[in-house]
């Protein structure tokens, strides 16, 4: 084969990778992007986007399911759905096809060179991938490496059979009979709703006290509450001590109580960790962070020209963290003046009801030192929440105490995820408490419970 030269060489198409090839092909760099799958990563293709599309699903048929065994309140009912589960497993992937075909598209439109198959670095300056069609060596003034990260598996209970991580649990043929969740964070916490919506019977085993560990406590609480209502047992305090690949389990409680626990699949979650091996990081000098790969506040790695964007150079492991990781970098390779400003990433917990948080909780505000004021507003007093049937939960906006700059909005409930924009943006853009309060938000929507809270937080509340 030829050899490529390019300024620019991009490993890895996910998130973070395909939106630095973009990008730096907008601006006129020389961009090949190489990519052992499909593009898209583990979020297009095995993570946020299918998961969304089951959580959607399972959604549409509970609510289906509540219907026929009782009306709403606002008089619709019918009679009991029936589930094709391979139907929705169709329609999942029709959703990924098209979005992967989007970005392999946009990757084109950017004139960007895409290379399927293995990279594996020679040299600093040097990669070999191994294609169908034989090795394909690479020469780039710079490279990103966007890696990406894998599931952790636990050793006492390896992936394989009906021990699952989220990647098969997404690619069920059948909706199984039981599921027992090892790991009762953001993954398991969706996974586990999703399919007992479905009508899988299912169990949630977390070590820490409560379920959403990194989550404060009375976010995660109504939470807890929908869990209860849809049967999902919560084993918190309780960690795995023995299992069998047919899924039978031995649990430690928190007080060394034994407990016997089996289903028909086992969906481990207990974390990701970052892919820093098999692509020649032992033939680069690259310094570490702990499993992750180091990096300043431009990505820049501690090698010259070598860069390092998303899940492999550590927390938090988001999308959008390495798509605006990737978008920077692009233009730092331009010859643009960037640099990462981590000041509020938001994080969403697609759970029932949803989870926000962004910028600095209570507990992270007050360990800096900072006096803080408060202001929440709860979603039963909010009109647009009553008529959606979704009064559950609240807004809370944390706020210096000397000026009011806000440091730190949290939300719970049904269709938060929305707000995390608005929520971001005002962090950003270093809003204070009167400027929320200030601002004109449309009636009736959810997002009226954000300048309430702001409002309660000045002593003010309006609706409460």
């Amino acid at each position: 084969m030829k050899e490529i030269h390019c300024k620019l060489l991009v490993i890895g198409a996910g998130p973070g990778g395909y939106v630095a090839a973009i990008r730096a092909g907008q601006l006129g760099i020389d961009t090949v992007i190489v990519e052992k799958a499909r593009p898209g990563g583990t979020c297009l293709n095995i993570g946020c986007i299918p998961s969304k599309a089951l959580i959607h699903a399972a959604e549409e048929f509970h609510a289906a399911m509540r219907r026929s065994e009782k009306p709403a309140p606002f008089g619709l009912g019918h009679g009991a759905p029936t589930l094709d589960f391979g139907a929705t497993q169709t329609w999942k992937g029709s959703i990924v096809q098209r979005l992967t075909n989007g970005v392999a598209g946009l990757l084109k439109k950017a004139g960007v060179k895409t290379v399927i198959g293995h990279a594996r670095f020679r040299d600093g300056k040097t990669v070999a991938v191994e294609t169908e069609t034989g090795t394909q060596i690479i020469h780039a003034e710079n490279t990103v490496i966007a890696t990406g990260s894998a599931p952790v598996e636990l050793p006492i209970l390896p992936f394989g059979g009906n021990i699952l991580s989220s990647t098969e649990a997404l690619a069920l043929k059948d909706v199984p009979e039981s599921l027992a969740v090892i790991g009762g964070g953001y993954i398991g916490v969706e996974l586990g709703t999703a399919y007992a919506k479905l009508g899988a019977r299912v169990t949630i085993i977390e070590a820490q006290p409560q379920i959403l560990p990194l989550y404060d406590a009375s976010l995660v609480r109504p939470v807890e509450k929908r869990l209860g209502t849809l049967g999902v047992t919560l084993l918190t305090g309780t960690r795995l001590k023995a299992g069998t690949p047919d899924g039978k389990l031995t649990l430690e409680g928190s007080d060394g109580r034994e407990k016997e626990v089996e289903a028909a699949k086992v969906l481990v979650t207990v974390g990701r960790k970052p892919l820093t091996e098999g692509w020649g990081r032992e033939e680069l000098v690259l310094d570490m962070s702990g499993p992750f790969i180091r990096i300043d506040e431009k990505c820049r790695t501690s090698m010259r020209g070598i860069y390092a964007i998303g899940d492999v150079t550590g927390e938090p492991m988001l999308a959008h963290r390495a798509m605006a990781q990737g978008e920077m970098v692009a233009e730092l390779v331009a010859g643009k003046a960037r640099s990462f400003d981590r000041r509020v990433i938001p994080a969403v917990c697609f759970s029932a009801p949803e989870v926000v948080s962004a910028g600095l909780s209570l507990r992270e505000a007050k360990a800096l030192g900072i006096e803080t004021v408060t202001g929440k507003f709860p979603f039963q007093a909010n009109g647009r929440a009553m008529t959606l049937g979704a009064e559950e939960g609240f807004v809370r906006v944390i706020a210096r105490a000397d000026n009011h700059l806000v440091l730190g909005i949290e939300a719970v409930g049904d269709h938060v995820s929305e707000l995390s924009a608005a929520f971001a943006l005002a962090i950003e853009m270093g809003a204070r408490l009167e400027d929320i309060a200030g601002t004109i938000h449309a009636h009736p929507t959810l997002s009226e419970a954000f300048p309430e809270a702001a409002m309660a937080a000045l002593g003010h509340g309006l609706h409460m």
